[in-house]
């Protein structure tokens, strides 16, 4: 959906803002989708691929509790991933995802195509829990889209855009 990715430019490009990404399951496809648009440079600063815990803990600051109490693929996960990117990049707004892709690694109670995805700018946080179907790839699409769209919810929830 280049929509999604074109409707975030042009309210991020408004505001003068900055947006940042911390990406485990979607390996960089998010921030992908981001500079495919020619100019993302105005407004994207780059992103963390954040596949392994030890990223997710010492790049983006992920407190061990969260890892023990909710586990890697967590609306908390992804919601401290938001936050550490954040801060980090230094953006206006970031936003993560964390999730099981497949086609291994779900259980009954965490299954594959289960994906959490954050936003967070300097006014509040969005979060969301989704379930995908179809393949890898599949899950992946879907979440990099779900991903622009609360990113873009989250950008038009901390206010209007400045007047020049």
């Amino acid at each position: 959906m280049r929509d999604s990715v074109e409707l975030l430019a042009k309210e991020l490009l408004a505001r003068g803002w900055k947006l940042a990404v911390a990406e485990s399951c979607t390996g960089g496809g998010l921030g992908a989708r981001i500079t495919d648009t020619a100019g993302s440079s105005a407004y994207f600063l780059g992103g963390i691929i954040a596949y392994d815990n030890r990223v997710k803990k010492d790049m983006l600051g992920v407190p061990d509790a969260v890892f023990a109490e909710s586990g890697a693929v967590s609306r908390p996960s992804a919601e401290a991933m938001a936050a550490g990117c954040l801060r980090r990049f230094g953006a206006d707004v970031a936003v993560s995802i964390t999730g099981i892709a497949g086609p291994g690694g779900g259980t009954p109670g965490k299954p594959v195509g289960l994906v959490y995805i954050a936003a967070a700018t300097g006014s509040g946080e969005l979060s969301e829990e989704r379930h995908f179907s179809g393949d890898r790839a599949s899950v992946r699409r879907q979440a990099v889209d779900a991903a622009l769209r609360l990113a873009l919810a989250a950008v038009r929830a901390a206010g209007s855009p400045r007047m020049p």
